[in-house]
């Protein structure tokens, strides 16, 4: 390819082709709409970024070629296009000359173009879009390249620019590159009789498993899915209309648990947001108890629930931190719109961007904006008939928009500039260089109004960090969500985020910026090697070979700790080659799947899982790993115990050995959607910036996570993995998800003296506990122990620990909950989780847990089943605690 002509075109490329409702159609080589997203997504980080607007029918648009049209594509930066003619349909035919660098075999291109005045009472917006998709010699693989012009009105309330939502001319290490296409290992077996048949679910791949809108297809159908602000749920069954409910719920309405009186400062147990409370139903005249819900189109950040009845069918965009809730409505419908809290009144507001608007005011106090928009453009005329009912007209064919307006006239603005827009899913694409991280999303969007941008709202720790392009973009528009503090609307099609000070340095050594090393005097050598020396000779098998592949994970990444501090950390590779040969054979009866519980690939819902559900018919087996529980804690040990053993012994990393790595690696983390066997990042949710846990179990609370020290565990193995064979992308995607879980734990889950997240009554329990999306609970799944408690978020203590649970957060909850003057002091905490307190006290008083670990007659009871006494003493050596 001529690197100039291609550089001149990437500087050219937009987030994603253009749509004009439906997909562009194009006489080029048949590509997977899949792998064209991510091509886009991923290729916008080293481009010029440029709003890409889209309606929802083609027929509605008011196309006009722009003039100057040839001007944009014929010229320098294009030299391979020869002619434009404009064709009917709001579409052009480009011709290009033969053997063009980018797709030789092709010598026609198609381009969308539109051209339409702004909406808002404000000077005339102009804008000019011309999309060309050219298939690279690669015909896998699609470039989407933009000539664009946009004079941007001013928006009251309103400051920023919102054109300029992407970041230019990026570069770095793409960390979204495919990790495998293999088939999963032929040592495990296909299963297709999963226990938990697919219902409700329309898709043609692998289905997100661990995804916000999961209670929209499981179970009774009736739990919430929460979008952050809003949260939705189907009120088939209530005494409510069927349709969707949306709620959004106030700090002041939150429910605090009792006060823990023996904790400084009595903190609440919990605190949750109530239910039920559902301020609009949308809804159809027409639809009954018969109705059925759907979920079609599920991706890593999007869904559509879809209610129908006969002919009728109203679609609902899911998407997390929509800033409209937008239903769809086709098949002649009458839109019902109820309340359980009670209408007070509505009021006609005139009309927005063709959206006929409506202020609704509810008895709570609270007031709503309604929008609806007929595709036919006609006014929608909307009757308050009753105190809990709004009906719309007979055989609508639109979309109707709700949003809740926390603020004044101002903040209105701002809902009228962006409405008849909504996103329909979203991409995601990241770059590392040096030890800066950027991560960019990019919605698909459609709606009425395509020369405004996408209205989206932003958690905390989105707005922290924020690049400069996309700051502007920030309004003063908030909303409470339910667990992530205040969200903040942003007006733009798409976000950059960037993450500095990666651990890109840390290896498998002891890691403190400024603090650690590995130049130990002898007598701490000594000490050290004789806890491997004992350790050593446990028996591996029995040790790691266990009825649990979390345990068995754990197992194994002990071992290969202890084996990478004789061998790395003390330079004795004899001492440990035998303990390094029997670990590996170990780790063979894995990847040979001849351990006690062995794996299923599950070609139902499309992942590698555990058979314990299948032997025993309990979904909770090893903790509920058949539903896909806790895949990132369970195979994140495995990989890590791979990457040790890889980076002590290389000639390890056979096709074999690295195939099974990668599969786990895949189902837990994949990094690419269009993998055939595992979906995108199952477990790691890149909106929330942390992982949730929870699989294929119906929840009122939503999904949920009560481990964010195996989180990062997760994270830190998929950086080493990728470092120990090579592979830059998996090792630079770790280090950016280690950069994005400190900044993420450290506002949701880990509470600091100074957070400003969570609700102040709750705060001094320094750990949420168990975070679900509509609650936090002071507790564990397995007890109620202070130490467990706490001590679930700190295990096991690895080189990424000291990076994401800070100094002062360590110092604060020790000295308020395990000192010896304090709460539950760990001096008195007994068996393996007085071994992780002092562990983690290494963090705050390295040369404390060295004396802790040191003392001649230390308990091995009290050590963790994940845990070595070589690790935690070389662990706190390293930090800085031997003397």
């Amino acid at each position: 390819m001529n690197d100039g002509i291609h550089a001149k075109a990437k500087a050219n490329m937009i987030e994603h082709p253009i749509t004009f409702g439906e997909p562009l159609s194009l006489s080029l080589p048949s590509v997977q709409s899949s792998l064209r997203h991510r091509l886009a997504a991923r290729q916008s980080l080293v481009s010029r970024s440029t709003r890409t607007p889209s309606i929802a029918n083609q027929a509605d648009a008011v196309l006009s070629p722009p003039s100057n049209i040839s001007s944009h594509l014929i010229g320098s930066d294009y030299p391979y296009i020869t002619s434009v003619i404009p064709v009917d349909g709001g579409f052009a035919e480009a011709s290009a000359t033969a053997g063009n660098t980018f797709a030789p075999e092709i010598s026609t291109l198609t381009i969308g173009y539109q051209s339409r005045p702004s909406t808002l009472d404000s000077p005339a917006t102009a804008v000019s879009s011309i999309t060309k998709i050219i298939p690279t010699v690669n015909p896998t693989v699609i470039t989407t390249a933009t000539a664009s012009a946009t004079i941007a009105p001013t928006v009251p309330g309103f400051s920023g620019n919102p054109s300029r939502n992407g970041t230019d001319n990026m570069a770095g290490q793409d960390i979204f590159m495919p990790i495998s296409y293999d088939r999963p290992p032929a040592s495990i077996p296909v299963n297709r009789n999963h226990p938990l048949r697919k219902q409700h679910i329309v898709n043609n791949g692998t289905t997100p498993t661990n995804k916000f809108f999961a209670n929209m297809f499981l179970g009774t159908q009736t739990m919430p899915v929460f979008t952050h602000p809003y949260s939705l749920v189907f009120t088939k069954g209530s005494n409510n209309a069927v349709g969707i409910g949306v709620s959004h719920i106030d700090r002041s309405l939150l429910t605090l648990g009792p006060a823990q009186r023996e904790l400084p400062g009595a903190p609440a147990r919990f605190y949750l947001n109530p239910m039920g409370i559902w301020s609009f139903v949308l809804s159809a005249k027409e639809f009954d108890d018969s109705t059925s819900l759907t979920v079609t189109e599920p991706t890593a950040f999007s869904a559509n629930a879809v209610l129908s009845r006969g002919n009728g069918t109203i679609t609902f965009p899911m998407l997390q931190g929509m800033g409209f809730v937008t239903a769809q409505y086709s098949g002649n419908l009458t839109p019902l719109l109820s309340t359980i809290v009670f209408f007070r009144n509505m009021t006609p507001a005139g009309t927005v961007n063709g959206a006929s608007k409506y202020r609704v005011t509810l008895e709570n106090n609270c007031t709503w904006l309604v929008y609806a928009s007929a595709y036919d453009r006609s006014p929608t005329n909307l009757t308050l008939t009753g105190n809990n009912t709004i009906t719309g007209p007979s055989n609508f064919r639109g979309i109707i928009q709700i949003a809740k307006n926390s603020g004044g006239h101002d903040e209105e603005n701002i809902f009228d500039y962006a409405v008849g827009n909504y996103a329909t899913t979203m991409h995601v694409a990241g770059i590392v260089e040096g030890n800066t991280g950027k991560y960019k999303f990019l919605w698909t969007k459609a709606g009425m109004n395509p020369s405004a941008p996408l209205l989206m709202y932003a958690l905390p720790h989105h707005v922290e960090s924020f690049d400069q392009n996309t700051r502007i973009n920030v309004t003063n528009l908030k909303l409470q969500t339910t667990t992530k503090g205040e969200a903040t609307a942003v007006l733009g099609d798409s976000w950059t985020m960037e993450e500095n000070d990666l651990p890109i340095e840390m290896d498998f050594a002891p890691y403190k910026p400024g603090k650690s090393t590995v130049e130990f005097s002898d007598a701490v050598k000594a000490k050290i090697m004789n806890a491997a020396r004992s350790e050593l000779q446990q028996d591996m098998a029995q040790n790691t070979d266990v009825s649990s592949m979390y345990f068995s994970g754990k197992g194994l990444a002990k071992y290969a700790f202890i084996l990478y501090t004789v061998q790395g950390l003390l330079k004795d590779a004899a001492a440990a080659q035998d303990g390094l040969n029997r670990l590996k054979q170990s780790f063979a009866t894995f990847i040979e799947n001849r351990q006690q519980v062995p794996l299923y690939y599950d070609d139902e819902w499309k992942g590698v899982v555990s058979s314990g559900t299948y032997n025993t018919g309990d979904p909770n087996a090893d903790f509920g790993n058949t539903y896909y529980n806790d895949h990132h804690f369970h195979y994140g040990y495995f990989v890590l115990a791979g990457a040790i053993i890889g980076r002590l012994d290389p000639s390890w990393l056979t096709q074999q050995n690295v195939g099974y790595v990668n599969t786990l690696l895949r189902d837990a983390g994949n990094s690419v959607p269009d993998d055939p066997y595992y979906p995108f990042s199952r477990g790691f949710d890149w909106f929330h910036g942390h992982s949730w846990a929870k699989g294929l179990f119906e929840s009122a609370d939503g999904k949920d996570q009560e481990s964010t020290s195996e989180d990062t565990m997760f994270a830190y193995a998929v950086k080493m993995w990728g470092k120990t064979i090579g592979d830059a992308s998996t090792e630079a995607r770790g280090n950016l998800m280690l950069g994005l879980l400190r900044r993420s734990l450290n506002n949701y889950f880990l509470m600091a003296s100074d957070n400003n997240v969570q609700p102040r009554p709750f705060i001094d329990n320094k750990v949420t506990g168990i975070l679900f999306e509509n609650k936090a609970d002071h507790t564990t799944y397995f007890g109620t122990n202070l130490e467990y408690i706490q001590g679930i978020h700190m295990l096991p203590l690895f080189p990424a620990s000291p990076y994401v649970r800070s100094e002062k957060f360590v110092d604060e909850e020790w000295q308020a909950m395990f000192a010896e003057n304090a709460t539950a002091p760990a001096s008195r905490v007994e068996g393996g989780w007085k071994g992780v307190l002092y562990a983690n006290d290494a963090i705050r008083d390295a040369r404390e847990s060295w004396n802790f670990f040191a003392q001649p007659n230390f308990n091995s009871s009290w050590l963790d089943n994940g845990a070595s006494l070589t690790w935690s003493l070389a662990f706190a050596a390293g930090l800085g605690g031997a003397p």
